[in-house]
Protein backbone atom coordinates (compact mmCIF):
# COMPACT_ATOMS: atom_id res chain seq x y z
CA UNK A 1 0.00 0.00 0.00
CA UNK A 2 1.31 3.45 -1.39
CA UNK A 3 0.49 6.66 0.03
CA UNK A 4 -2.53 7.65 -1.38
CA UNK A 5 -2.91 4.85 -3.27
CA UNK A 6 -4.77 2.04 -3.32
CA UNK A 7 -5.27 -0.94 -4.92
CA UNK A 8 -8.99 -2.94 -6.00
CA UNK A 9 -9.41 -5.63 -8.24
CA UNK A 10 -5.90 -4.75 -9.94
CA UNK A 11 -7.28 -1.23 -10.28
CA UNK A 12 -4.98 1.32 -9.16
CA UNK A 13 -7.01 4.19 -7.47
CA UNK A 14 -5.37 7.44 -6.69
CA UNK A 15 -6.97 8.93 -3.87
CA UNK A 16 -6.49 12.19 -5.80
CA UNK A 17 -9.29 10.77 -7.72
CA UNK A 18 -11.53 10.52 -4.78
CA UNK A 19 -14.85 13.30 -4.91
CA UNK A 20 -16.13 14.55 -1.85
CA UNK A 21 -19.55 15.61 -2.29
CA UNK A 22 -22.06 17.73 0.02
CA UNK A 23 -25.78 17.19 0.37
CA UNK A 24 -28.14 19.95 0.27
CA UNK A 25 -29.37 20.32 4.18
CA UNK A 26 -32.44 17.71 5.20
CA UNK A 27 -35.23 20.54 5.25
CA UNK A 28 -34.11 22.18 1.45
CA UNK A 29 -33.32 25.43 0.53
CA UNK A 30 -35.59 28.77 2.06
CA UNK A 31 -34.23 31.08 -0.72
CA UNK A 32 -32.75 31.83 -3.55
CA UNK A 33 -30.18 33.82 -1.42
CA UNK A 34 -29.72 30.77 1.11
CA UNK A 35 -28.88 28.32 -1.32
CA UNK A 36 -26.57 30.65 -3.00
CA UNK A 37 -24.55 31.11 0.43
CA UNK A 38 -24.85 27.10 0.57
CA UNK A 39 -23.27 26.54 -2.47
CA UNK A 40 -20.70 29.44 -2.36
CA UNK A 41 -19.59 27.88 1.17
CA UNK A 42 -19.50 24.36 -0.74
CA UNK A 43 -17.35 26.16 -2.88
CA UNK A 44 -14.83 27.53 -0.52
CA UNK A 45 -14.57 24.49 1.72
CA UNK A 46 -13.11 22.62 -1.84
CA UNK A 47 -15.59 20.16 -1.67
CA UNK A 48 -16.36 18.25 -5.65
CA UNK A 49 -19.84 17.94 -5.93
CA UNK A 50 -23.73 18.79 -4.70
CA UNK A 51 -26.33 16.04 -4.28
CA UNK A 52 -29.57 15.77 -4.20
CA UNK A 53 -32.44 12.91 -3.62
CA UNK A 54 -35.58 12.66 -5.49
CA UNK A 55 -39.12 11.56 -4.52
CA UNK A 56 -42.43 12.04 -6.54
CA UNK A 57 -44.89 12.34 -3.86
CA UNK A 58 -43.00 10.80 -0.44
CA UNK A 59 -44.85 10.30 2.59
CA UNK A 60 -47.79 12.65 2.60
CA UNK A 61 -46.43 14.74 -0.43
CA UNK A 62 -42.88 15.43 0.49
CA UNK A 63 -40.25 15.27 -2.08
CA UNK A 64 -38.26 17.15 -4.68
CA UNK A 65 -37.52 16.36 -8.17
CA UNK A 66 -33.33 15.53 -8.50
CA UNK A 67 -33.01 15.99 -12.17
CA UNK A 68 -34.75 19.84 -11.89
CA UNK A 69 -32.79 20.66 -9.00
CA UNK A 70 -29.73 19.40 -9.83
CA UNK A 71 -30.00 21.90 -13.54
CA UNK A 72 -30.84 24.47 -11.26
CA UNK A 73 -27.42 24.22 -9.27
CA UNK A 74 -25.30 23.51 -12.08
CA UNK A 75 -26.93 26.70 -13.56
CA UNK A 76 -26.40 28.88 -9.89
CA UNK A 77 -22.69 27.28 -9.78
CA UNK A 78 -21.17 26.39 -12.70
CA UNK A 79 -17.90 25.07 -10.93
CA UNK A 80 -19.21 22.41 -8.86
CA UNK A 81 -20.48 18.85 -10.51
CA UNK A 82 -23.89 17.57 -9.49
CA UNK A 83 -25.26 14.05 -8.23
CA UNK A 84 -28.55 12.66 -7.81
CA UNK A 85 -28.73 10.11 -5.46
CA UNK A 86 -30.62 8.41 -6.47
CA UNK A 87 -33.08 9.10 -9.06
CA UNK A 88 -36.59 7.34 -8.65
CA UNK A 89 -36.26 6.15 -12.45
CA UNK A 90 -39.43 3.63 -12.09
CA UNK A 91 -41.64 6.38 -12.17
CA UNK A 92 -40.90 8.25 -15.02
CA UNK A 93 -40.48 7.18 -18.91
CA UNK A 94 -37.07 6.30 -19.65
CA UNK A 95 -37.42 8.87 -23.18
CA UNK A 96 -38.54 11.78 -21.23
CA UNK A 97 -36.08 11.13 -18.72
CA UNK A 98 -33.37 10.70 -21.65
CA UNK A 99 -34.17 14.11 -22.93
CA UNK A 100 -33.97 15.94 -19.42
CA UNK A 101 -30.06 14.77 -19.01
CA UNK A 102 -29.55 15.64 -22.58
CA UNK A 103 -30.76 19.01 -22.10
CA UNK A 104 -28.49 19.49 -18.81
CA UNK A 105 -25.20 18.08 -20.34
CA UNK A 106 -25.54 20.43 -23.44
CA UNK A 107 -26.08 23.20 -20.80
CA UNK A 108 -23.25 22.05 -18.45
CA UNK A 109 -21.20 18.83 -20.02
CA UNK A 110 -19.50 16.85 -17.71
CA UNK A 111 -20.81 18.16 -14.47
CA UNK A 112 -23.58 15.10 -13.95
CA UNK A 113 -23.74 12.13 -12.22
CA UNK A 114 -26.98 10.40 -12.25
CA UNK A 115 -27.50 7.91 -9.50
CA UNK A 116 -30.43 5.60 -10.04
CA UNK A 117 -32.60 3.33 -7.15
CA UNK A 118 -35.83 1.71 -6.93
CA UNK A 119 -37.28 3.37 -4.02
CA UNK A 120 -40.20 1.50 -2.28
CA UNK A 121 -39.79 2.98 1.25
CA UNK A 122 -43.22 4.34 0.62
CA UNK A 123 -45.27 2.12 -1.90
CA UNK A 124 -47.94 5.18 -1.72
CA UNK A 125 -45.27 6.89 -3.78
CA UNK A 126 -45.62 4.51 -6.29
CA UNK A 127 -49.22 3.81 -6.59
CA UNK A 128 -49.54 7.72 -6.91
CA UNK A 129 -48.21 7.32 -10.31
CA UNK A 130 -50.17 3.99 -10.97
CA UNK A 131 -47.22 1.82 -10.60
CA UNK A 132 -47.36 -1.36 -8.93
CA UNK A 133 -44.55 -1.20 -6.26
CA UNK A 134 -43.65 -5.16 -6.98
CA UNK A 135 -42.66 -3.94 -10.55
CA UNK A 136 -40.19 -1.23 -9.36
CA UNK A 137 -37.02 -3.54 -10.07
CA UNK A 138 -37.81 -4.76 -13.03
CA UNK A 139 -39.26 -1.23 -14.43
CA UNK A 140 -36.03 0.05 -13.73
CA UNK A 141 -33.90 -2.81 -15.26
CA UNK A 142 -35.96 -2.20 -18.40
CA UNK A 143 -35.72 1.50 -18.18
CA UNK A 144 -31.78 1.61 -17.75
CA UNK A 145 -31.46 -0.29 -21.11
CA UNK A 146 -33.79 2.28 -22.61
CA UNK A 147 -31.93 4.93 -21.21
CA UNK A 148 -28.13 4.05 -21.81
CA UNK A 149 -28.39 3.59 -25.10
CA UNK A 150 -30.59 6.85 -26.03
CA UNK A 151 -27.53 8.37 -23.99
CA UNK A 152 -25.27 6.73 -26.25
CA UNK A 153 -26.58 8.19 -29.37
CA UNK A 154 -28.55 5.01 -30.47
CA UNK A 155 -31.77 4.96 -32.27
CA UNK A 156 -33.92 2.53 -29.82
CA UNK A 157 -36.41 0.57 -31.49
CA UNK A 158 -38.01 -1.57 -28.07
CA UNK A 159 -41.02 -3.20 -26.98
CA UNK A 160 -41.04 -5.11 -23.88
CA UNK A 161 -42.88 -5.58 -21.02
CA UNK A 162 -43.11 -1.85 -19.58
CA UNK A 163 -42.08 0.07 -22.00
CA UNK A 164 -42.57 0.67 -25.96
CA UNK A 165 -40.06 3.26 -27.61
CA UNK A 166 -40.58 2.99 -31.19
CA UNK A 167 -37.56 4.06 -33.37
CA UNK A 168 -36.46 6.92 -30.31
CA UNK A 169 -33.18 8.71 -30.97
CA UNK A 170 -32.17 11.95 -28.24
CA UNK A 171 -30.31 14.41 -29.95
CA UNK A 172 -27.71 16.01 -28.81
CA UNK A 173 -26.18 12.97 -26.97
CA UNK A 174 -24.22 14.19 -23.72
CA UNK A 175 -20.67 15.18 -25.18
CA UNK A 176 -19.14 13.12 -22.23
CA UNK A 177 -20.38 9.51 -20.87
CA UNK A 178 -22.95 10.14 -17.61
CA UNK A 179 -22.01 8.06 -15.02
CA UNK A 180 -25.08 6.00 -13.88
CA UNK A 181 -24.65 4.57 -10.52
CA UNK A 182 -26.51 2.21 -8.65
CA UNK A 183 -27.95 2.83 -5.85
CA UNK A 184 -29.54 0.45 -2.86
CA UNK A 185 -27.98 -2.47 -0.42
CA UNK A 186 -29.62 -5.47 -1.77
CA UNK A 187 -27.67 -8.33 -3.78
CA UNK A 188 -30.16 -7.01 -6.22
CA UNK A 189 -28.77 -3.74 -6.84
CA UNK A 190 -25.38 -5.12 -7.25
CA UNK A 191 -26.49 -7.22 -9.80
CA UNK A 192 -28.14 -4.58 -10.90
CA UNK A 193 -24.76 -2.37 -11.13
CA UNK A 194 -22.58 -5.09 -12.99
CA UNK A 195 -25.40 -5.32 -15.85
CA UNK A 196 -26.41 -1.76 -16.24
CA UNK A 197 -24.47 0.76 -13.90
CA UNK A 198 -21.01 2.46 -13.92
CA UNK A 199 -20.80 2.05 -10.13
CA UNK A 200 -22.07 1.00 -6.99
CA UNK A 201 -23.81 3.81 -4.82
CA UNK A 202 -24.18 1.70 -1.19
CA UNK A 203 -25.32 3.06 2.17
CA UNK A 204 -26.28 1.13 5.55
CA UNK A 205 -23.43 -1.44 4.92
CA UNK A 206 -20.35 -2.02 6.68
CA UNK A 207 -16.76 -1.97 4.40
CA UNK A 208 -16.68 -5.56 4.25
CA UNK A 209 -20.29 -5.34 2.83
CA UNK A 210 -18.95 -2.98 0.78
CA UNK A 211 -16.03 -4.61 -0.64
CA UNK A 212 -17.87 -7.80 -1.63
CA UNK A 213 -20.42 -5.64 -3.43
CA UNK A 214 -17.43 -3.85 -5.55
CA UNK A 215 -16.04 -7.06 -6.09
CA UNK A 216 -19.48 -8.75 -6.95
CA UNK A 217 -20.49 -5.80 -9.43
CA UNK A 218 -17.15 -6.00 -11.51
CA UNK A 219 -17.70 -9.74 -11.70
CA UNK A 220 -21.07 -9.60 -13.04
CA UNK A 221 -20.18 -6.77 -15.43
CA UNK A 222 -17.18 -8.92 -17.09
CA UNK A 223 -19.51 -12.28 -17.10
CA UNK A 224 -21.63 -10.07 -19.21
CA UNK A 225 -18.88 -8.82 -21.08
CA UNK A 226 -18.69 -5.33 -19.73
CA UNK A 227 -14.89 -5.13 -19.96
CA UNK A 228 -14.20 -1.49 -20.25
CA UNK A 229 -16.56 0.48 -17.37
CA UNK A 230 -14.96 3.00 -15.97
CA UNK A 231 -16.08 2.52 -12.42
CA UNK A 232 -17.41 4.74 -10.25
CA UNK A 233 -18.59 3.09 -7.06
CA UNK A 234 -19.93 5.31 -3.61
CA UNK A 235 -20.84 5.11 -0.57
CA UNK A 236 -23.64 7.49 0.74
CA UNK A 237 -23.86 8.29 4.52
CA UNK A 238 -25.07 11.13 6.98
CA UNK A 239 -22.25 12.40 9.34
CA UNK A 240 -22.33 14.03 12.49
CA UNK A 241 -19.73 16.92 13.40
CA UNK A 242 -18.74 17.68 17.23
CA UNK A 243 -15.31 18.05 19.37
CA UNK A 244 -16.49 14.29 20.52
CA UNK A 245 -18.46 11.69 19.35
CA UNK A 246 -20.84 12.47 22.00
CA UNK A 247 -21.76 15.87 20.99
CA UNK A 248 -21.54 14.17 17.00
CA UNK A 249 -24.23 11.72 18.20
CA UNK A 250 -26.22 15.02 19.79
CA UNK A 251 -26.74 17.15 16.57
CA UNK A 252 -27.03 14.06 14.23
CA UNK A 253 -29.81 11.75 16.07
CA UNK A 254 -32.55 14.13 16.03
CA UNK A 255 -32.15 15.29 12.91
CA UNK A 256 -32.12 11.77 11.47
CA UNK A 257 -35.65 11.02 13.72
CA UNK A 258 -37.41 13.92 12.16
CA UNK A 259 -36.18 13.41 8.78
CA UNK A 260 -36.67 9.42 9.13
CA UNK A 261 -39.53 9.17 11.49
CA UNK A 262 -37.71 6.54 13.22
CA UNK A 263 -35.03 5.88 16.21
CA UNK A 264 -31.38 6.65 15.92
CA UNK A 265 -30.65 3.71 17.17
CA UNK A 266 -31.75 2.21 13.82
CA UNK A 267 -28.87 3.99 11.85
CA UNK A 268 -26.34 4.41 14.86
CA UNK A 269 -23.99 1.64 13.52
CA UNK A 270 -23.85 3.13 10.16
CA UNK A 271 -23.36 7.33 11.26
CA UNK A 272 -20.28 8.21 12.80
CA UNK A 273 -19.93 10.81 14.62
CA UNK A 274 -17.13 13.04 16.17
CA UNK A 275 -14.64 15.35 14.59
CA UNK A 276 -13.42 15.19 11.14
CA UNK A 277 -10.46 13.34 11.54
CA UNK A 278 -12.53 10.71 13.81
CA UNK A 279 -14.93 10.35 11.00
CA UNK A 280 -12.55 10.09 8.29
CA UNK A 281 -10.99 7.13 10.07
CA UNK A 282 -14.32 5.87 9.81
CA UNK A 283 -14.63 6.16 6.12
CA UNK A 284 -11.02 5.14 4.69
CA UNK A 285 -11.75 1.67 5.09
CA UNK A 286 -14.83 2.23 1.97
CA UNK A 287 -12.04 4.33 -0.28
CA UNK A 288 -9.44 1.47 0.56
CA UNK A 289 -12.64 -0.74 -0.94
CA UNK A 290 -13.19 1.27 -4.35
CA UNK A 291 -14.55 4.24 -3.37
CA UNK A 292 -14.16 7.13 -5.59
CA UNK A 293 -17.11 9.03 -4.56
CA UNK A 294 -18.04 9.86 -1.09
CA UNK A 295 -21.58 11.72 -0.83
CA UNK A 296 -22.03 13.10 2.70
CA UNK A 297 -25.32 14.53 4.42
CA UNK A 298 -23.50 16.70 7.28
CA UNK A 299 -25.06 17.60 10.41
CA UNK A 300 -23.49 20.06 13.09
CA UNK A 301 -24.23 22.52 15.62
CA UNK A 302 -24.49 25.35 13.12
CA UNK A 303 -24.18 25.70 9.20
CA UNK A 304 -20.64 27.31 9.83
CA UNK A 305 -19.48 23.92 11.44
CA UNK A 306 -21.22 22.08 9.33
CA UNK A 307 -18.96 23.42 5.88
CA UNK A 308 -15.93 23.60 8.43
CA UNK A 309 -16.07 20.27 9.38
CA UNK A 310 -16.75 19.07 5.62
CA UNK A 311 -13.49 21.21 4.34
CA UNK A 312 -11.29 19.29 7.17
CA UNK A 313 -12.43 16.06 6.71
CA UNK A 314 -11.95 16.30 2.38
CA UNK A 315 -8.57 17.77 3.50
CA UNK A 316 -7.73 14.65 5.39
CA UNK A 317 -9.41 12.37 2.71
CA UNK A 318 -7.79 13.43 -0.25
CA UNK A 319 -4.04 14.34 0.18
Amino acid sequence: LLHGIISVKNEIVNNQDLRIGLSIPPSGFKSYEDASIYVDSAINAGLDHLITADHVSFRGGQGIDGLTLVSWLAGLQPSLDVYVGVYLLALRHPVAVARQISTLCDLSPGKLTFGVGIGGEDRNEMRAVEIDPATRGKRTDEALKILRSLLGGETVDYSGEFYSVPSVSIRPTPSSPVPITIGGRSDAAIERTGKLGDGWLASWCSPERFQNGVLKSQDVAEECGRTDVKWRHGYQIWVGFGDSPKEGKEVLGPAMERFYGTSFSFFEKYSPVGSPSEIADWLKPFIESGAKDLNIAPIASSPKETISGMAELRKILVS
